[in-house]
């Protein structure tokens, strides 16, 4: 995607959360797609049809997307694979160590005003911003 628009995060961060709502409404469970990707093979066999069916939700809508929008996100190609690689294991760290992600805690978590939430969404975003700098800043990747 080239452009950015207030609308269309607008419309995103709605869809978001109205799916976020309708889990708990329906289903009595938080939206963290961390947690909920983890017991996919995990979970009680009994919870693990809704799992799957959140988890295609989300690659569906990214396809009803790019059918619509025609745009279709390409990875930066100037980005080293193995940066991508460590980058995505210190996630999956970060989100285990922190007992949930960016939408649990930060989307969820923040709704029902949860201290722990709002503590460990401030620490992501604090991580975001000195990785950014580093990574760009003294590793000079662009």
């Amino acid at each position: 995607m080239s452009t950015w628009t207030p609308v269309s995060a607008a419309a995103g961060g709605a869809l978001i959360g109205a799916a976020a709502v309708l889990l708990w409404w329906l289903n009595g469970r938080t939206a963290g797609v961390s947690g909920i990707a983890g017991g996919l093979w995990s979970g009680a066999r009994g919870d693990r049809a809704w799992r799957w069916a959140f988890v295609a939700g989300l690659a569906l809508g990214a396809a009803l997307w790019v059918a619509w929008s025609g745009q279709v996100p390409r990875p930066r190609a100037q980005f080293p694979a193995a940066a991508l690689v460590i980058a995505g294991l210190l996630v999956g760290y970060g989100t285990a160590t922190a007992g949930g992600c960016t939408s649990g805690h930060g989307v969820c978590g923040l709704a029902r005003l949860s201290v722990r939430s709002l503590v460990a969404t401030g620490v992501f975003l604090v991580v975001a911003v000195v990785t950014t700098y580093v990574v760009r800043h003294l590793l000079h990747v662009a």
